[in-house]
């Protein structure tokens, strides 16, 4: 009876010894060379996107990059900025987080797993806007597609690396990324939020026509109704000519322009000489500077 028990727990401790060493459930290593490889696309790519990100914020122009260029027409596209932030710092956020779980798969093999997930999401992504870029703004940025290139490189070592069930993965990762697309072209659309989505023709040549017409739109950053005038031109807002009265926020000095011009409150227009105070409808600026409304 003892030595029945014991050819049990023998066979029992064969079997669980070969189940964990056999291929559906051993978690493969990181190829070594693969991930350095890796590991210094995700570098590059950090290093582009924060340069990118920097010239977004402070509204210069990328090297080689002139005025008129490809690259700036893509860059100061609607396409170029989601949720009020710079694609490119998205961009930054993905290759930081690309490159934590790089890092960590090299003592924690499942992390690849994960990384399947923001490869595919972020290569999936550039795609899109590439195609953007091509069809919609008919023109290419050259670090953009440098970016498209790093990703597709990443996302491809990363499959190469071979995770848990990484075929399942990928099946997932896939529906996520299209998912993401989706949302991203509604946006982009108009539905979540008129501001970013196509310019109204008219509405976008009363917008140019006051600003070449020297018409000025004064008003603060945390003014509601200031707000509401910008809403009220959804995505040629950014074409007015507007003059911010109040940039170190409420109470602060007023501007030099704005005491040059004596505002007392916001918004105020000047149109040929002539003040308009409160919120004004596109038709009543279209009147008074002259410009030819439709209704």
């Amino acid at each position: 009876m003892v030595k029945q028990r014991k050819k049990r727990r023998t066979a029992n401790a064969e079997s669980t010894e070969h189940l964990s060493h056999s291929p559906a459930t051993r978690v493969p290593a990181p190829n070594a060379p693969l991930t350095i490889v890796l590991l210094v696309l995700v570098l590059f790519g950090i290093v582009l996107t924060t340069y990118l990100s920097y010239t977004a914020s402070f509204e210069t122009h990328p090297a080689f990059c002139g005025e008129g260029s490809g690259c700036d027409l893509v860059q100061s596209s609607r396409w170029s900025t989601f949720l009020g932030m710079p694609m490119a710092t998205w961009g930054l956020f993905t290759y930081l987080v690309m490159a934590a779980l790089a890092w960590r798969a090299r003592t924690k093999p499942g992390s690849w797993t994960l990384m399947v997930f923001v490869a595919v999401g972020g290569f999936g992504v550039s795609a899109y806007l590439t195609a953007i870029s091509i069809v919609e703004i008919e023109a290419t940025c050259s670090y953009c597609l440098a970016s498209f290139g790093t990703i597709t490189a990443i996302m491809i070592l990363t499959l190469v690396q071979r995770p848990p069930d990484w075929s399942t993965s990928l099946k997932e990762a896939s529906v996520v990324a299209v998912l993401i697309i989706g949302v991203l072209h509604l946006h982009y659309s108009g539905v979540f939020d008129e501001a970013a989505g196509p310019e109204d023709p008219q509405l976008q040549a009363l917008a140019i026509h006051l600003n070449e017409t020297g018409a000025k739109f004064y008003g603060a950053y945390w003014c509601p109704r200031c707000q509401e005038q910008k809403a009220l031109f959804k995505a040629s807002a950014d074409r007015l000519p507007y003059v911010e009265c109040s940039s170190g926020g409420r109470g602060s000095p007023l501007t030099a322009p704005c005491v040059a011009n004596d505002i007392r409150s916001y918004p105020t227009w000047i149109i040929d000489d002539q003040r308009y105070t409160g919120l004004q409808t596109p038709r009543t600026l279209a009147g008074a500077a002259g410009f030819a409304w439709k209704e």
